[in-house]
């Protein structure tokens, strides 16, 4: 799942990716230099971070002194006696800041790909004094009155359609964030961004020290029903971890996931189950249960201030959805089909549990063990076998290929050493518009687990491309948690990572394909951003990408067809457990920001919670509240997990489209508008514009509830 990380990103978020003023002082340019983080970027490609150079100790200097740059740039802006418009103002704010945009990009890097405990010290250091930053920006009074002057005379005199969104979008930033609040108030909104600030990056370094605290090591007796591949690198981490001759199951998903699996030692699935789902849930120096409730306080004060009656209500004003009603209505449509689908998926492992002898009540640990047991007596499926056939390099030529037929965009990797890496597993690639050899950006891969990586897969820009910038090719980046394998093995992987293998490579081609006027319009929609990306998963099982890279690891045949039918047919399997441990997550955030958290205790709402909406003691959320980052280790998703499923009705009305379509999934035609609508604009057009355009009408839900066997399909 998405995407974009770290506190560079929220400021990004408020104000484009930046560039700095080419009016630039001599004094303020020496004082970059004192700061190599700061600097240019040098190189081929117009310029590419300087990752080989980069080191904790240059963080906190860097940031420090392009807060202040940017601080000073906005002055400016702000204090200039002409009449404000476009021009002098929008487009003075959108070029302001590349310096520190710069710094963040590295921050960034060693927030999500490097942490240790020296940078977290600094992240901890640094977390109020970005808050203060923030909030000099948001209530710099002469600034927003320059904006307002400007969005009023729009009103009157509209501008052409990408400077309009553009100032409307950073308008509504400022209203949104507190620009029309009195003296006092905006006093006490910038202390509560400052003290969310620290809570933030407590959560989050809380969550990835039990990620990297509780590691289970076995011995050779306790592998039984273990894949080889992962008990060679299971072994391999270990040894890296300085315990030769004992195999590390880490306490992350990539490796808890396949353990549950296949494990035979239920006692052993048992303990490996508990680390996970307790992380920040342990009541010892990491617990975040208070940190979430004092979260959640402050929100809803901050919220007060501007009027609101709870924080949902004002995170999803400028939402698809636009009110939590209507998001709560859609996921309450979907919740009793999932859980109905849900208890049935149990009842046929209770079953089979009982048919083998087990003498067992079917518990959360046991789900993903006995559902791969029943998929292989129901659908004559197994999942370590089709993995056979699911190389990562492979599945890496799969994205290509279909990036090549979509996007006509050509991959190749960069001479050796000449684009700096900050790991030595990193990979580099060109992407190139194949018609025409020009170049559209570069592509960074870090695709396996270490220490000091946070879990997850996810995508991300260095730099982004827009017209006011002069189009600079594109440096995006995937990045994924796979098992490093022990040395001249392949990396097998599960066909649902595969499915995420595509979705985050979405996200990339999303930003390599973006044709945006201004930095603000890079942005995008939440519950609208996951869409392009959710669709993308579906070329994975085209017939083209399956016969071409679907191969055995070991003699490259071809899947056969059969086993692919098999994957087809059971295509819905699992689909209650799936939609359910995900809506669990999504209904357990949209209800922590629309109640009265005064008094709230977080694991006794949770319970509730999910007790009264009936949630099958078998499954748990998907992300628990005490490490639920997506919404407590900032504000990307909070109040906005939901959109998910939001973008998940959109990916299968989309997908019909694609399915009814003279060529299918790789119909010309369908395949330019869909890059022309709904992945080039980024936030140029508003989201149910551009899928109206594309679609020629609106998503139906119905298509999501057929997509997962919850409904007969049939054709619009």
């Amino acid at each position: 799942m998405k995407t974009t990380t770290g506190i560079g990103i929220a400021i990004l978020i408020l104000f484009g990716a930046c560039q700095e003023n080419s009016q630039q002082p001599r004094k303020e340019k020496e004082t970059l230099n004192q700061a190599v983080l700061l600097n240019d970027w040098e190189g081929p490609y117009e310029g590419v971070p300087a990752f080989d150079k980069m080191k904790v100790n240059q963080i906190k200097p860097a940031i420090k002194q392009g807060m202040a740059l940017h601080l000073k740039e906005l002055d400016s802006i702000s204090n200039l006696e002409s009449e404000p418009n476009f021009e002098n103002t929008i487009v003075a704010i959108e070029k302001a800041g590349k310096a520190l945009d710069r710094a963040f990009t590295y921050y960034g890097i060693y927030s999500s790909n490097k942490s240790s405990e020296e940078f977290r010290a600094v992240q901890k250091d640094l977390a109020p004094q970005i808050a203060d930053y923030q909030s000099n920006i948001l209530q710099n009074e002469n600034l927003f009155k320059r904006i307002k002057q400007v969005y009023d005379n729009a009103q009157k005199n509209p501008l052409d359609e990408q400077k309009q969104r553009t100032l409307n979008l950073i308008y509504e930033r400022f209203t949104m964030n507190g620009a029309n609040l009195s003296k006092n108030d905006k006093e006490r909104y910038a202390q509560i961004q400052k003290e969310l600030s620290a809570l933030y990056t407590d959560f989050s370094n809380n969550v990835l020290a039990d990620e990297e605290n509780y590691v289970v090591f076995l011995n050779k007796d306790q592998l039984d029903g273990l894949p080889n591949s992962f008990i060679k690198a299971a072994a391999t981490t270990a040894e890296k971890q300085g315990k030769p001759g004992a195999y590390a199951i880490v306490n992350t998903r990539s490796s808890i996931d396949p353990f549950l699996t296949y494990s035979e030692h239920r006692d052993l699935r048992e303990k490996v189950w508990k680390n996970y789902y307790s992380r920040g849930d342990n009541n010892d120096t990491y617990d975040n249960k208070n940190i979430i409730a004092q979260i959640l306080k402050l929100r809803d004060e901050r919220v007060a201030l501007l009027g609101f009656d709870n924080y949902a209500s004002w995170r999803l004003q400028n939402r698809m959805a636009k009110t939590p009603e209507a998001a709560m209505e859609l996921m309450l449509n979907v919740w009793p089909k999932a859980v109905d689908r849900a208890k049935e998926e149990v009842a046929d492992m209770q079953k089979l549990a009982d048919k083998l002898g087990h003498e067992i009540q079917i518990k959360p640990w046991d789900y993903r063990y006995y559902a791969e047991k029943v998929r292989k007596e129901k659908y004559d499926l197994d999942g370590e076998e089709i993995k056979q056939y699911l190389v990562l390099d492979n599945l890496k030529e799969a994205l290509f290929f279909t990036a090549e037929e979509l996007f006509g965009y050509q991959f190749e990797p960069v001479k050796e050493g000449s684009v700096p890496v900050f790991h030595e597993d990193v990979e580099v690639y060109e992407v190139r518009q194949k018609d025409s050899n020009n170049l559209v950006g570069l592509w960074y891969l870090d695709p396996y687990a270490r220490q000091g990586k946070r879990s997850g897969a996810w995508a991300t820009t260095y730099r982004s491309r827009t017209k006011l910038e002069g189009n600079k090719p594109v440096l995006a980046s995937n990045n994924s948690n796979f098992i490093k394998p022990a040395p001249g093995e392949p990396v097998l992987i599960s066909w649902d990572d595969a499915e995420t293998f595509f979705h985050e490579f979405g996200h990339a081609l999303h930003f390599l394909s973006a044709k945006v006027d201004y930095p603000t319009l890079n942005g995008g929609v939440r519950d609208y951003t996951e869409f392009q990306s959710q669709l993308l998963e579906r070329w994975l099982s085209t017939d083209e990408v399956i016969n071409r890279f679907l191969r055995h690891y070991k003699t490259d045949k071809v899947i056969p067809q059969e086993l692919v039918a098999k994957i087809k047919q059971a295509a819905t399997f699992n689909q209650g457990f799936a939609t359910t441990e995900f809506l669990a997550s999504a209904l357990i955030d949209m209800k922590l920001h629309m109640t009265d958290p005064t008094d709230i205790d977080i694991a006794d709402f949770e319970k509730k919670t999910l007790d009264s909406l009936g949630l099958p003691e078998q499954i748990v959320m998907r992300h628990r509240t005490p490490h639920f980052g997506h919404i407590f280790a900032g504000e990307g998703y909070a109040a906005g997990y939901y959109g998910y499923l939001w973008a998940d009705v959109l990916t299968s009305d989309a997908a019909e489209a694609f399915a009814e379509a003279f060529g299918g999934f790789y119909d010309e035609q369908l395949a330019d508008k869909l890059v022309r609508y709904l992945f080039a604009p980024r936030n140029a057009i508003d989201p149910a514009e551009a899928y109206q355009l594309f679609r020629g009408k609106e998503a139906d839900v119905e298509a999501l509830l057929r997509d997962r066997g919850f409904a007969k399909k049939t054709k619009n």
